[in-house]
């Protein structure tokens, strides 16, 4: 089949997984302190539990996943305008940062979901 006929044409979510009832805690960290919209999940998978946030024109998903096991290496990494002041906020509210200086081009800081999610925030530097 021809490349042209199923190119890739962008991403359109990321999900991450939570245990079994991780919806407060999901509108809490996504929604209050990284300031991410919830949108509605379809009826059909409501049921499911979990929560689903617009991130720009892409979607991130807080998906149930029973038994759960926390991402520690894979994550999303989420392009910040100002990193620095996301950090305070994130410190402020208790959220622990590691700072990493391992990416020319960039300020950036791992941090962790309520449930020891791995996630990176990012700033192209002089940009």
């Amino acid at each position: 089949m021809a490349a042209e006929q199923w190119s890739l044409i962008g991403l359109d979510h990321v999900q991450l997984a939570a245990p079994k009832g991780c919806e407060a805690a999901a509108r809490h960290f996504f929604g209050e302190l990284l300031g991410l919209e919830e949108v509605a999940k379809p009826v059909i998978l409501a049921g499911r539990g979990g929560v689903w946030f617009a991130l720009g024109a892409h979607g991130l998903h807080i998906g149930v996943e029973e038994p759960f096991r926390p991402a520690q290496k894979a994550h999303p990494a989420l392009l910040v305008r100002d990193v620095a002041a996301l950090a305070a906020r994130l410190e402020a509210a208790g959220v622990q940062i590691i700072w990493d200086d391992q990416l020319p081009g960039y300020r950036r800081f791992y941090t962790f979901d309520p449930w020891g999610n791995r996630l990176e925030c990012l700033t192209p530097q002089g940009g």
